[in-house]
């Protein structure tokens, strides 16, 4: 999902629209809100409070996705379609992006930054957690996909 300046990023909105992705317009002061025709689509006018625009942001992804949608608790459980599975707290921070942007590329340097350990984590450290998280998440019909050059992208193998 991304979030859009409207009118400001319009040509943004209409390359979100080609490409299929999910958008969230945020509406400046004083313009009028744009007609939101594909389900894809949705907008708020700031300020807007964090309950709201979660609210929002969820109701969009599951409009996009069904309920197919992953959940992650605060305590490291991952929710997806009927079942869970238990995350570490190293892992946690790394799914919180793949959930926040499920369905899209999240970088390798994202990640790593993510990590944040007492020093830069090396590449080998990123591609462990990586692999680790890949066989917790074989239990509820997720995976976590290379995007070769770009990052990987959190996803459901049979969508």
């Amino acid at each position: 999902m991304k979030l859009v300046r409207w009118p400001i990023e319009e040509e943004v909105r209409s390359q979100c629209k080609d490409e299929g992705i999910p958008c969230l317009l945020v509406v400046e002061a004083g313009v009028e809100p744009p007609v939101c025709s594909d389900p894809r689509e949705d907008w708020v006018r700031p300020p807007v409070s964090r309950p709201d625009f979660d609210a929002r942001v969820e109701a969009l992804l599951t409009r996009v996705y069904g309920s197919r949608v992953p959940r992650l608790d605060s305590v490291g459980t991952l929710y997806f379609d009927d079942q869970l599975v238990t995350i570490s707290s190293a892992q946690i921070k790394l799914m919180e992006l793949f959930v926040e942007r499920f369905g899209e590329v999240v970088s390798r340097d994202e990640l790593a930054e993510r990590l944040n350990e007492s020093a830069a984590p090396t590449r080998n450290s990123l591609d462990l957690h990586i692999m680790r998280l890949r066989r917790r998440l074989e239990g509820v019909n997720l995976a976590i996909r290379t995007a070769w050059g770009q990052g990987y992208v959190l996803e459901a193998p049979d969508a």
